[in-house]
């Protein structure tokens, strides 16, 4: 029998039916899809023929520890070096504690750090059954890091070795230490021998035994609330699906069958026709054949492609070529085979695409351009030359600024990367979305439809090159993306890989490698550079060209002496402490941050260079923008530089100030607009707009219909110089869920005209009383005070009483338009992304 599976749609109540061996024809053939524009397969699941393809009749189950009940089968560990004593345990209501004392000092490294390990004994598991550990754990103090381990160390241990007491480690992450309950999602299929030869190695000996291990930097606690061992087909229980699946870095929206199975599509086959698909599997000891063919309506089978698979760790991709038939509608078959019945398969991103064509309009054969989405993450608009700033920071957005068109007073939706981000991507405000939770995992509704999402659907490729996990995964963006590398992994300077102050260089090579695999259009790509983030100097040739040897080396001297007195924060007590003059040491850290510019701006300008280069240019539309300002990024030199500091209301995640957030240096950020041949190039417009309106205006100018839920406004009608735009007051929005209430709190604020105001909501019952603020409403005058150093909320009650009125009525629409939406599931942090959330500055 013939089934079709809607995308989305329960399969279990049909899956005895797949397992039937022959497909009976329909007694009337679908109409055929067609690939004018790049045909997206997992998109049209409901239009597929489901042949086989019968998941596991009973895989393994996940098993769970929970600690708000007794496990004696838990217990410590003792370190295999003797010298040091093992952690102690004890029971709390709801969990295991693990506390380690100064006594199980680890003495090789330095000053030492203190070690602890936990373990149970398992029954002889297949290494290859399982794919995750996941830890609920929680603490508030100095335990710095949690890894997993396995089986039982043997031989004979000495005073200065290895204190694992597993054979093998597998991975380890950073913790979250506000004492908030965190989830840490760590591999099962990869361990590094713990012996002398520190081999890795993804499989090995029956499993038995699996054991937690815990760094602290002083004694410490840490609370374990459940463990989890999860197998690696948990996520594949219906016969067929489609999902965002990884493999190393890089996300496709992936169509997942079991061995032995059949997709089957009918097909318009394009002129050039090229079928680009990437090939993944689940296991290492089950390789899967993966096989392409096509039969015309009239004609026999023709066989594509036929590869064998058994790379788990990375995608094998292939761009088929299906260009003999093109003009004919065809059966395109999917098939797979593998030794194990029900071994998963997956087909990442398979798009039928034809040779881009150019037509009259300047696009591509839909008529429709190249979208460039470059994103500089930390970008503050008043550190760049193309804003009227000292130094030649940014000669290549001057360059485009005379081809296309400048927003000379830009405001980021929040203050910092995941709420921002978030917003622009979804034309919505951060408390409609559900405010976020910490730094933990915060992701975007699945009702709120993303820029990716309306491209997609569009029958655009889409792509997204980012170096910050708050701008990917954390937020659940990788939805309706057919390539997401999330290469920060690789800029992490703790997990040895690549400066990720050179990330923009990286993920141009990125960008060019995956139009070199998949030249299909339209495409969207959005890019997501760290350059300018935390961490200095820039790379070569840049270091040096703003901040001489002697400036630098005194400046990181200076930034030694300050770290364990409180480091570098603005309103740090450390600089009354060591006598340093914060002035001259952001004086110099504003110079770095310069070079930092000026090197991302020089990759964008070989971005921008080589897409002239390759004709495509003409029909691209580049729209770059910033998320956020410096204060994010680590540095608020503007604030920094000033001799007197306004109060240190409502401290960010990284202990600076962020009240108001239309300060400058918390969210002006840029907004430049090419598309040649279709916006006047040298236009400048003065008047206060917000990156949340960056959605609308792309949908309008590429001639999409405009989101069904959206709190921006198209900017298109300034841009082509038509009616039908009228200025408006910019909102601001940034609201955490209180773990107190579960209610949110935070901050709504307004830009109107020559005044903002900024409203608390709910305030923070855990804030010290010296940074709490004074009222709920503060209120600046932007025309005399344009740094908000000094709200004038007593000398205005009339304008106070105004605006507490707007900003009340408008948090209350807020909380209206959210019944639409409900928080997605928070997936939980993996060891890469709280590397980077670290190294960028998140985490402290």
């Amino acid at each position: 029998m013939c089934v079709s599976a809607s995308r989305g749609a329960p399969l279990a109540a049909v899956g005895a039916l797949l397992l039937s061996a022959h497909c009976v024809a329909r007694s009337s053939s679908p109409a055929p899809l067609t690939a004018d524009v790049p045909l997206h397969l997992e998109s049209h699941l409901d239009a597929a023929k489901i042949e086989g393809s019968a998941a596991p009749v009973d895989p393994p189950r996940p098993v769970e520890w929970r600690f708000d009940q007794p496990q004696p089968a838990w217990k410590a560990a003792l370190p295999f070096n003797p010298t040091l004593a093992p952690a102690s345990l004890s029971r709390t209501e709801d969990a295991l504690r693990v506390r380690l004392a100064a006594d199980s000092t680890y003495p090789k490294t330095g000053n030492g750090t203190l070690r602890g390990y936990v373990a149970i004994d398992l029954p002889d598991w297949r290494r290859d059954d399982w794919g995750h550990v996941v830890v609920r754990a929680r603490t508030a103090e100095k335990v710095s890091q949690i890894g997993i381990g396995f089986n039982g160390r043997e031989g004979v241990a000495t005073p200065v070795g290895n204190p694992s007491p597993f054979r093998f480690s597998g991975e380890s992450t950073a913790i979250i230490r506000d004492g908030s309950a965190q989830t840490y999602l760590l591999r099962a299929d990869w361990w590094r021998d713990s012996g002398p030869d520190q081999a890795s190695q993804p499989l090995g000996p029956p499993w038995q035994r699996l054991g937690l291990s815990f760094v602290a930097d002083e004694p410490a606690s840490i609370d374990i609330l459940s463990v989890s061992v999860i197998p690696k087909e948990a996520d594949y229980t219906t016969p067929v699906g489609s999902r965002s699946e990884a493999r190393g870095r890089v996300y496709r929206s992936a169509l997942y069958t079991h061995a032995p199975g059949t997709l089957a599509y009918r097909v318009r086959i394009p002129e050039g026709g090229r079928l680009d698909v990437g090939l993944g599997v689940l296991r290492t000891d089950a390789p899967v054949t993966f096989r392409v063919t096509a039969a015309p309506d009239a004609g026999e089978t023709v066989r594509l492609f036929e590869e064998r698979v058994a790379d788990i760790e990375r995608w094998t991709d292939r761009s088929i070529d299906v260009s003999s038939l093109a003009g004919r509608i065809v059966t395109l078959t999917l098939a797979t085979d593998a030794d194990r019945s029900g071994t998963v398969a997956l087909w990442g991103a398979p798009t039928v695409r034809g040779t881009p064509t150019s037509s009259s309009t300047g696009g591509a054969s839909s008529g429709r351009p190249n979208v460039v989405f470059y994103v500089i993450d930390g970008g503050g608009a008043d550190f760049m030359s193309v804003y009227g700033y000292h130094r030649r920071t940014t000669p290549t957005l001057e360059r485009l600024a005379s081809e296309g068109a400048v927003f000379e007073r830009v405001y980021s939706n929040s203050s910092w990367t995941r709420p921002s981000t978030a917003s622009f991507m979804t034309g919505l405000q951060n408390s409609v979305m559900g405010g976020v939770r910490g730094m933990g995992p915060t992701p975007v509704p699945e009702q709120a439809v993303t820029m990716a999402e309306h491209m997609h659907r569009a029958g655009y490729q889409t792509a997204v090159f980012t170096a910050n996990p708050n701008a990917g995964t954390l937020g659940n963006l990788q939805r309706g993306v057919d390539l997401f590398r999330e290469d920060w992994d690789d800029f992490s300077s703790a997990g040895g890989g690549r400066n990720h102050k050179e990330s923009s260089r990286f993920l141009n090579e990125g960008f060019w490698k995956w139009r070199q695999e998949f030249p299909g259009e339209p495409y969207w790509a959005h890019f997501q550079p760290t350059d300018v983030h935390e961490e200095f100097p820039a790379v070569s040739p840049f270091a040096g060209l703003f901040v001489g040897p002697d400036d630098l080396r005194t400046w990181k001297e200076w930034k030694e002496r300050l770290q364990p007195l409180g480091g570098h924060d603005v309103y740090s007590d450390a600089w009354k402490k060591t006598g340093i003059s914060r002035t001259a040491f952001f004086s110099i850290q504003q110079g770095l941050y310069d070079e930092t510019m000026a090197h991302n701006d020089y990759q964008l300008g070989r971005l921008v260079d080589r897409l002239k280069a390759t004709g495509a240019w003409d029909r691209t539309l580049l729209v770059v923008g910033a998320d956020h300002s410096t204060l994010a990024a680590g540095h608020d030199m503007g604030l920094a530089l000033s001799e007197t500091l306004p109060p240190p209301w409502g401290p960010m995640p990284n202990d600076d100030d962020v009240s108001p957030m239309f300060r400058p240096t918390v969210s002006r950020v840029p907004l430049i607009v090419v598309w040649p041949g279709h916006i006047r190039g040298g236009q400048r417009f003065a008047g206060p707009v917000s990156m949340i309106d960056v959605l609308p205006t792309l949908l309008d100018l590429v001639g999409l219909p405009p989101a069904e839920a959206s709190q921006g406004q198209s900017l298109a009608p300034l841009l082509r110089g038509t009616t039908g735009w009228q200025p408006r007051p910019v909102i601001l929005d940034e609201f955490n869920v209180r773990p107190q209430t579960g209610k949110l709190g935070g901050m709504i604020e307004i830009v109107d005209g020559q005044w903002g105001a900024s409203l608390e909501i709910n305030p923070d019952p855990d804030l010290k009383p010296e940074v709490r603020r004074p009222v709920p409403l503060l209120l600046y005058d932007l025309w005399k005070d344009p740094m908000c150093l000094q709200s004038v909320h007593d000398q205005h009650p009339d304008l106070v009483a105004k605006y507490t009125k707007i900003l009340t009525a408008q948090f209350e629409a807020h909380q209206a338009l959210a019944q639409r939406f409900t928080g997605g599931h928070a997936a939980p942090l993996t060891p890469a992304q709280l590397r980077t959330l670290r190294s960028l500055g998140y985490i402290r």
